[in-house]
């Protein structure tokens, strides 16, 4: 995951940001799945601003998902805690669906789906 970023922020500070962010990021799981949501492939896009306001595109799984109404909350909140970031919006979005094919080989490997 590389966030398209603004002109502003030198490199060193978006890499750090990423890391980190990255790191958050996997502490948020799919209650119904014991993967979290980064190696799901549930993020689909990240932009942080010239102002380091972060914006989070993100899916479920299923629409249906139990959590559909809380996972987002998860997120900013793990997005929040990341040093450097002053705001964070997460954006439920469904279009492309998700599926498997977005795993990592680690996600894979952790669900027997090889």
């Amino acid at each position: 995951m590389t966030p398209n970023v603004g002109a502003a922020i030198p490199a060193d500070d978006v890499e750090r940001i990423t890391k980190d962010l990255i790191g958050a990021l996997k502490t948020v799981y799919d209650p119904e799945i014991p993967v979290d949501i980064y190696e799901l492939g549930l993020i689909y896009k990240v932009d942080l601003d010239d102002d380091r306001n972060l914006t989070i595109d993100m899916t479920l799984t299923a629409p249906g998902c139990p959590v559909a109404g809380e996972m987002p909350g998860w997120v900013e909140n793990a997005a929040r805690n990341v040093e450097g970031i002053q705001d964070v919006t997460v954006n439920m979005v469904y279009d492309p669906p998700w599926d498997a094919s977005r795993m990592s080989e680690e996600a894979q490997v952790a669900l027997n789906w090889w």
